[in-house]
């Protein structure tokens, strides 16, 4: 789908709000703002963008939020790093055991921690958009802008201090400085549009020889500034003067390549592509094996081209659905919710929950990742309304009033699905 018609299901540009306040859209300088089509058309995989001043984040995160995931939250490894001038500290420098009732010896310790990053070691949170509320809601939203999966991961790094050698990332990012300076040296690719099996460690000296040259952009970030870098683009940052905070919001780009292996997965049933090779062939003689190829190639084509497109597509969705998960339910606050369930209540999708809806003669299905939920098809008007609830920030649909049902028919549609994690309360 193009960025053009996809907005237009959407209604304008502006419907993508999280990936429009990454571009600037809440800069105080208008100017500096560059709006999503441009985005799509002219920097999308292609080449950096840096926006100065894109706004404030503050509201994301901050040094009290880092504060508190390292002395409060119980944080375990793989969710956080250290790292000094290029090389990652073993786990056992900044864990230890919970103590009684918690004996769990890769827990986060707040006073090696403190030590560490004291003598110059940089920390690393990761997997923020699991255990940061206002990330998790900013990722979901930014994850169906993109229709990419995303990550997020906070690098917290002492006064001129640097966290790694200079390299590539196999997946694109937007990098917010949210506290601090910090100078970013960006350089040309080596190795362009890397799959996530074609790190940067593959290319090391090419990595390392184009480092040493005139940069692409060489800049200090100072909070508010976003940017832009498509995967394979080498870098490297070094805080200046301060303690530097920057989020890195990785993104899992879909490629062709993932499209090509799931052509090939559905077409290898194909009859011609289950024939054996000729007897006694010679896998030492290119020569020996060209028709062979040939004749491969040719069938492969054709067993691609009759793979229907729907199945494309459904599989392209089973593969994108497991790596990104929607928003939370509240399992006691649901259940005591259903045991009394107010027509006035207002209910919406589950935000971030991927389903797709299919009307049959007598059912309106809602298939979700793991299940089913199969409705009498007078409830199809109500469901396609829920649904476009999540497609709308801040919209609900009172659950005795769904649309095109009588109240009580409402009420069992709203606590089937609420009872099945398919919609939401909003406010509660």
């Amino acid at each position: 789908m193009s960025p053009t018609s996809a907005d237009a299901q959407r209604g304008s540009g502006d419907a993508r709000p999280a990936l429009s306040r990454l571009l600037g859209s809440g800069s105080a300088e208008p100017s500096a703002a560059t709006d999503v089509e441009t985005f799509a058309a002219d920097y999308w995989s292609t080449r950096p963008l840096l926006t100065r001043g894109a706004g404030d984040f503050s509201d994301l995160f901050d040094s009290a939020a880092v504060d508190e995931l390292v002395a409060d939250r119980g944080l375990r490894t793989p969710f956080v790093r250290m790292a000094r001038e290029g090389s990652v500290l073993p786990a056992s420098r900044f864990t230890s055991s919970g103590g009684f009732g918690a004996e769990i010896g890769d827990q986060l310790d707040s006073a090696k921690v403190l030590a560490e990053f004291a003598a110059g070691t940089s920390l690393v949170l990761q997997g923020l958009h699991r255990t940061w509320e206002p990330i998790a809601r900013f990722t979901r939203a930014l994850v169906a802008d993109l229709g990419h999966p995303a990550q997020v991961n906070a690098y917290i790094t002492p006064a001129s201090s640097r966290g790694f050698d200079p390299h590539y990332d196999t997946h694109d990012v937007f990098v917010i400085q949210i506290a601090g300076e910090k100078r970013w040296r960006i350089h040309e690719p080596v190795h362009e549009d890397p799959l996530a099996d074609q790190p940067w460690s593959d290319h090391r000296e090419a990595v390392g020889e184009r480092a040493g040259g005139e940069p692409y952009i060489d800049a200090v970030f100072r909070p508010g500034d976003v940017l832009y870098l498509p995967r394979g683009w080498i870098h490297s940052a070094v805080a200046q003067g301060g303690t530097s905070i920057h989020l890195t919001i990785g993104v899992r780009a879909t490629t062709r390549d993932d499209v090509l292996r799931r052509l090939l997965a559905l077409a290898a049933g194909d009859v011609e592509l289950r024939r054996s090779l000729p007897l006694g062939v010679d896998y030492t003689d290119p020569a020996a094996l060209a028709d062979v190829i040939d004749a491969t190639r040719a069938a492969a084509a054709r067993a691609m081209g009759a793979v229907d497109d729907r199945a494309v597509a459904d599989d392209l969705q089973r593969g994108f659905v497991p790596s990104v998960r929607p928003a939370p339910v509240r399992p006691l606050a649901t259940v005591d919710l259903l045991a009394d369930l107010d027509p006035s209540t207002a209910v919406r999708w589950r935000d971030g929950l991927r389903a797709r809806v299919v009307d049959d003669p007598d059912l309106v299905r809602i298939l979700l990742p793991h299940a089913t939920v199969s409705l009498p098809v007078e409830a199809s008007t109500a469901v396609h309304a829920l649904q476009d609830t999540g497609h709308r920030p801040g919209a609900g649909l009172a659950a005795g009033a769904l649309p095109a049902l009588d109240p009580a028919s409402s009420l069992v549609v709203a606590r089937r699905l609420l009872r099945e994690g398919v919609i939401v309360p909003i406010g509660r």
